[in-house]
């Protein structure tokens, strides 16, 4: 049976959206995959997801905020991609689950990789206390400024990140 992969993100300027679609590619190798807004993901992941990944926008060293929300949507007249939930509060309101493979990613500004903080490796702290097995480290994509657009090549190595991951899962899932 074909294994199945749920991609959610939160994004602000639509930046780590495409980063979540390009990754959602790469594990189509493997996977059938979902790529949720996590305005829309499901209050607790369904048991046929194999496989987890979660990404987010690097926000002030980390994971969103309320604050460091109204600060985003301030700097753009644009819409917000992501409305009203964010990552923190969804992975804090899951329930535990038991030796479940995930994988996590951001985007932050600059590729400035000296710079502190990575909300991806807070989404993994967190996915690692819902009891989810990491099977690669958690992975940054650089935008060139807060509004946008990623850096180039950005959107191809977040494809080949995603077909790594896959690779990975199916191996841990065999």
């Amino acid at each position: 049976s074909q294994m199945y992969a749920l991609v959610v993100f939160e994004s602000m300027f639509g930046n780590t959206e495409q980063v979540a679609s390009a990754v959602a590619d790469g594990l189509r190798v493997t996977f059938d995959v979902d790529v949720v807004n996590v305005d829309e993901a499901p209050k607790s992941v369904p048991d046929e997801v194999n496989l987890l990944v979660v990404g987010g926008p690097t926000h002030v060293f980390g994971l969103s905020r309320q604050r460091t929300r109204e600060d985003a949507k301030s700097r753009s007249a644009a819409d917000l991609v992501t409305k009203s939930a964010n990552l923190r509060d969804w992975l804090r309101g899951g329930p535990r689950v038991g030796d479940r493979r995930a994988a996590a990613f951001a985007t932050r500004s600059g590729r400035a990789s000296w710079a502190p903080g990575s909300a991806a490796r807070g989404i993994a702290k967190l996915l690692r206390r819902r009891g989810y097995r990491l099977i690669a480290r958690p992975e940054n994509f650089y935008v060139e400024d807060t509004l946008g657009p990623l850096a180039e090549g950005e959107t191809d190595r977040a494809r080949r990140w995603g077909a790594d991951v896959a690779i990975r899962a199916s191996a841990a899932l065999e």
